[in-house]
């Protein structure tokens, strides 16, 4: 199916779904050959139930979540969908802030425990009714949360191996000085077997 016909299809589905699941899906928009939709936080077990049950999308292939800070709900938790029968997929957002949970959907898409657990250690999503909600990609100690815009590329603490007390330990992140690289010759200084090759950017160490 081309792409326009292909298009044309899914808006008919994003309309059709919203005229079917009115107050639970409240948005629907096509764009590059994909549907999305939307809908209030505190409806979307309704809304993935209905897909499921009704629309025929059997699997949640993926939960994820996306950092708006300048939004005052900052973040989008977005569910992705897969249709065998159709061989179609889709995917619902829903927004919320740092503070307020999204329930969780775990009882409805059992697969869905330990994206939510991702969602909540890298992004610090809450999920009411989760049965364990608790970190799974960073450590115990771990501080903050890594993939939100604002958290700092260096992290907060560094952790390595101490031989003298042989174990892990945590210390604050050390500034560290950084090469001013040239981008003209990543061989500068380097040992070369071969005299005769050169290099370009070999000039400079002459």
């Amino acid at each position: 199916m081309s792409w326009p016909a292909a298009a044309s299809e899914l808006s008919k589905l994003g309309k059709a779904i919203l005229k079917e699941a009115k107050g639970v899906v409240t948005g629907a928009d096509v764009a590059f050959g994909e549907l999305t939709l939307t809908g209030p936080r505190d409806r979307v077990v309704e809304a993935l139930a209905y897909l499921r049950d009704v629309q025929g999308f059997q699997q949640l292939v993926d939960l994820c979540g996306a950092d708006y800070p300048e939004r005052s709900e900052r973040f989008d938790v977005v569910y992705h969908l897969l249709s065998l029968t159709k061989n179609r997929r889709i995917r619902l957002k829903v927004s919320t802030d740092e503070d307020t949970p999204v329930p969780s959907v775990t009882g409805l898409f059992p697969a869905a425990d330990w994206y939510e657990r991702e969602a909540f250690d890298m992004f610090g999503i809450y999920f009411d009714g989760h049965p364990d909600l608790r970190r799974i990609l960073t450590d115990y100690g771990f501080q903050g949360h890594p993939l939100r815009k604002d958290f700092p590329m260096t992290g907060h603490v560094e952790v390595r191996y101490d031989e003298t007390l042989k174990r892990v330990v945590y210390e604050p992140v050390k500034s560290v000085e950084w090469r001013n690289w040239d981008f003209l010759s990543p061989w500068e200084g380097a040992e070369r077997g071969f005299a005769a090759t050169v290099l370009p950017g070999d000039e400079k160490g002459k």
